[in-house]
């Protein structure tokens, strides 16, 4: 069976080739703006529900949809507000700021399906982090480099903002944005 991957995130695909898997990768091209507000693990699901049903849908167009699985997922920062990606150096020391001293929480939602068969399974992981004090100097240098620009919250936990993160409690795959304790979990049973 093939493994479609409906993401181009490096971070997805070097985690799922490091446990052995080659997925065929398939970004998904879709608006990720949510219709109306809805809680964080609402929204995660719904967005990798909607990028695994455009993958599913681009391959049926192509008559090759039947038996495949396809994999999509989708990340968020909370606190008191959905926090995407930052566009700007701006952006991201205002967010990083905001979350610094504090903890918020990083839900992903994963959404598998069975390519032209009623297999369908959507969940949601979610970590809480802690952030330590960070001096202004120092992120402002951060945010300086490539590393915030696309990653939900600015930081990658795997990066060199890992020195700020005081601990964590939960799966620390999924801030990375790939829970793959779980969705090895429920490929098992789906499989």
């Amino acid at each position: 069976m093939n493994i479609i991957l409906a993401s181009g995130s490096p971070r997805r695909i070097n985690m799922m080739k490091e446990k052995g898997f080659d997925p065929i990768i398939m970004p998904a091209d879709v608006n990720e703006d949510l219709p109306f507000e809805i809680p964080m693990e609402s929204s995660v699901m719904y967005l990798a529900a909607k990028k695994a049903l455009w993958v599913e849908n681009q391959l049926k167009e192509q008559e090759t949809a039947d038996g495949q699985l396809i994999i999509a997922a989708d990340t968020v920062v909370y606190k008191d507000r959905i926090i995407g990606k930052p566009e700007n150096p701006c952006d991201a020391f205002r967010t990083l700021s905001s979350l610094q001293n504090d903890y918020h929480y990083v839900a992903t939602g994963v959404c598998l399906i069975k390519a032209g068969e009623p297999v369908r399974k959507a969940f949601c992981e979610v970590t809480k982090v802690f952030f330590t004090d960070i001096p202004d100097n120092e992120l402002a240098a951060y945010v300086q480099t490539k590393e915030p620009y696309d990653k939900a919250g600015g930081y990658a936990i795997q990066g060199t903002f890992a020195k700020y993160i005081d601990y964590f409690e939960g799966d620390y795959d999924n801030v990375v944005g790939f829970p793959w304790k779980r969705i090895e979990e429920e490929l098992q049973k789906l499989l």
